[in-house]
């Protein structure tokens, strides 16, 4: 199976990593790395230790280590918009469109099976995801960011399942609000449930994915009035 090529646009990166060898290396070890380590203990020279390189030549791919973060961040959401967009064609109704986009946002073996397709662990891309993005934006420098363009990505995804949002109740107000609400939802619900579990009903010894995913068509569908 040919792997799959996501275009990450230049303005999140100094030299595009999948250019080389060397920074697929950086990528790939750079996952693996964040969903071992967590970002306050990760750090270019612990990757450079695995990749057996430099620091220096990582720096030449990445300015520091939250531009990495806001790559991988970046490449997880351009996973799912891919995989969207391959299901839509499957679908014509609005509200199974919807269905079937809660299933890829929540369920980790709709990105899992393209793993063959992709030159780093999805599962691991995902952990990282849930336990780390947050941190792209809960930042004094969130404005500065965002002039540069660098949550493109995300606003993309959350624009395009906005439509189907519309679709399916023209008159509901807030399609964005609820998008961004449910996309982090997904992740915040499954990381509370194993670490935080007075805060969700939602249990991690069940079906975890499964139970995120009834919690996010309930409130979803409850809201658009689709029962």
């Amino acid at each position: 199976m040919s792997v799959v090529q996501l275009l990450i646009p230049e303005k999140y990166f100094l030299k595009d990593p999948n250019s080389t060898e060397l920074g697929k290396k950086i990528i790939k070890s750079s996952v693996q790395l964040l969903d071992e380590l967590g970002f306050e203990h990760f750090t270019f020279k612990k990757l450079a230790a695995s990749i057996e390189s430099t620091e220096a030549s990582i720096y030449r791919y990445f300015e520091n280590k939250q531009k990495l973060l806001l790559y991988l961040t970046t490449l997880y959401w351009r996973w799912i918009d891919y995989l969207i967009d391959i299901k839509m064609h499957y679908f014509s109704d609005p509200k199974e469109r919807l269905t079937e986009i809660i299933k890829i946002v929540t369920y980790k073996s709709e990105l899992t099976s393209f793993s063959e397709s992709a030159d780093i662990d999805l599962s691991s891309l995902k952990r990282v995801v849930m336990t780390e993005s947050d941190k792209t934006y809960l930042t004094k420098q969130v404005d500065e960011i965002n002039k540069e363009g660098l949550f493109r990505g995300y606003k993309d995804l959350c624009h395009k399942i906005a439509l189907v949002i519309e679709d399916v109740n023209p008159d509901y107000a807030y399609p964005h609000a609820i998008v961004s609400t449910l996309l982090e939802a997904s992740h915040q619900q499954a990381f509370f449930a194993m670490h935080l579990p007075s805060l969700t009903e939602i249990d991690k010894t069940q079906d975890l994915d499964g139970e995120v995913y009834q919690f996010l068509i309930h409130t979803l569908f409850k809201t658009l009035n689709l029962d």
